[in-house]
């Protein structure tokens, strides 16, 4: 009988990662690809399969996409308190799984019924596992960055491959299939973690090993009978755009009041802390309200309005839209870690507000790169594929500058026992980011009363040049306000 490992021994580890970071990154890319293949066919299939309007399919796509980031946060609450990392995980895992199945049964029928599993599981399982990455290292471990680092490219592996393959099944072959590969390769997720989880012991056990069993199994049920519960509320919220507001408000009315409970019982310097780790999960709201229109009005955008020419190939512009995020981070991350180590050794590396503030100018250029594309366009009112995928490099600059630290700043501001809510937190940040995306998403919808493609591209540019203009002004402000975080964050790099 092999002897377990202690959270000593896995954080004592040689090198620049532990292994057990290979496990949770193979883990994440499957669910990832789960996730970003459903995301990236959600409004496609609802104006083309369901007949939506655009304005109805933007709303539609926040709304899920808001719940699905906020049960991130709820997730990350009955993971600290009751279920522990672990059995969230399989718990949200199985549930995506159930999910992809019923829509690939009946995509037409049973989409909506998919969805709220779908909504619920990856509540239960995406904070955790981010959660998990971060207690692989010791408090101060420089390495944490590099080991978030490799967990994000992990991330866009599996986006790279969800995102073309599962647009590709969808509209040229079969949206059975396209939500059935999803359903698959989160299976494949699991098996990954149930080979492995020995490996992450005591990573992620339950909070609860003081209580008796009994006392322990009954409040774990309590977990999955409420998740099972909210099911019913969660299928009538997305049908109803007009009530989703009241419930992300009253979200974040709790979230924030329950946050500020917490603080109340930190020490001062602590209190510090996370008042700093809130700046920034406020600007990746910002950052996420511009950033994910990718999934929203940019997909019904590359799905009219641009060409089927990329340099000398024929490709279809969602495939794109959907995965060139991706496969630009898979290319540029490397080259970026290693510029930021240059930039170290010579003193002059930005801190990590710099960072964030560098990531909205980039986000800023974009989307008046997305402006311009107007300028490009035929008279049909279809533009150039190629500037729309350079557009993405951009972009991903910016991304770069913000998303692979943004995970590890918050456990590193954050104390251990508030680990999973604070992550929790950052992915409510998101699910605020998607859930205006989608009201902005649909205002551009609205502006569009010519119903030609040309009017259309000039509705849509035009949203993307304020959105440009409200990125610029965010990462100006935080470079001017970086000495005051910093303070903030005390010893905190």
């Amino acid at each position: 009988m092999s002897q377990k490992l202690t959270l000593e021994q896995i954080q004592n580890f040689e090198g620049k990662y532990p292994k057990q970071l290979w496990y949770l990154f193979t883990i994440e890319m499957w669910e990832r690809f789960c996730f970003y293949g459903m995301r990236g066919v959600l409004v496609i299939f609802m104006t083309d399969q369901l007949g939506l309007l655009e304005k109805d399919a933007n709303l539609k796509y926040g709304a899920i996409q808001a719940f699905i980031y906020a049960f991130t946060f709820i997730g990350g609450i009955f993971a600290d308190k009751i279920l522990g990392f672990k059995k969230s995980l399989v718990f949200g895992g199985l549930i995506m799984v159930l999910g992809n199945l019923i829509i690939a049964y009946d995509p037409h029928s049973m989409f909506y019924i998919g969805i709220t599993c779908t909504i619920i599981g990856t509540g239960f399982f995406k904070p955790n596992i981010s959660s998990m990455v971060g207690e692989l290292y010791k408090e101060g471990d420089v390495r944490r960055d590099a080991g978030y680092g490799m967990f994000y490219a992990g991330i866009n592996i599996g986006g790279l491959l969800g995102g073309a393959l599962c647009v590709y099944l969808g509209k040229y072959y079969s949206w059975n299939l396209c939500f059935l590969a999803a359903a698959i390769v989160m299976v494949i997720g699991l098996i990954t973690y149930f080979v492995t989880k020995k490996s992450l012991e005591p990573i992620g056990n339950t909070p609860l090993e003081k209580d008796t069993s009994k006392k322990r199994t009954f409040k774990e049920i309590a977990v999955y009978v409420g998740a099972v519960v909210i099911l019913p509320l969660i299928y009538f919220l997305i049908h109803r755009s007009d009530l989703t507001d009241y419930f992300m408000y009253g979200i974040g009315i709790v979230a924030l009041t329950y946050l500020g409970y917490e603080i109340l019982k930190l020490d001062y310097n602590y209190k510090k802390k996370v008042f700093a780790a809130f700046i920034f999960i406020f600007m990746y709201l910002v950052f996420n309200t511009i950033y994910e229109q990718s999934g929203g009005s940019l997909s019904l955008f590359a799905k009219d309005n641009l060409v089927h020419n990329l340099l000398f190939f024929n490709i279809d512009p969602n495939i794109i839209n959907n995965s060139a995020n991706s496969f630009f981070i898979i290319l540029v991350s490397p080259l970026a870690g290693l510029l930021w180590i240059w930039l170290a050794k010579k003193k002059i590396e930005p801190n990590t507000v710099i960072k964030f503030g560098i990531g909205f100018l980039f986000l800023s250029l974009g989307f008046f790169l997305f402006y311009s594309l107007r300028f490009f366009a035929n008279d049909a009112g279809q533009s150039s594929l190629n500037l729309f995928t350079f557009t993405w490099l951009v972009i991903t600059l910016g991304e770069l500058c913000l998303g692979p630290i943004g995970m590890s700043i918050i456990t590193k501001l954050s104390p251990q026992k508030l680990f999973g809510m604070m992550m929790g937190m950052w992915f409510l940040a998101s699910a605020f980011g998607q859930f205006f995306a989608g009201k902005i998403g649909a205002e551009m919808s609205e502006a569009n009363t010519g119903g030609t493609l040309m009017s259309k591209l000039i509705a849509y540019t035009e949203g993307y040049k304020d959105l440009g203009i409200y990125a610029l002004i965010a990462g100006v402000l935080l470079i001017a306000l970086s000495p005051f975080i910093r303070k903030l964050m005390q010893d905190v790099k």
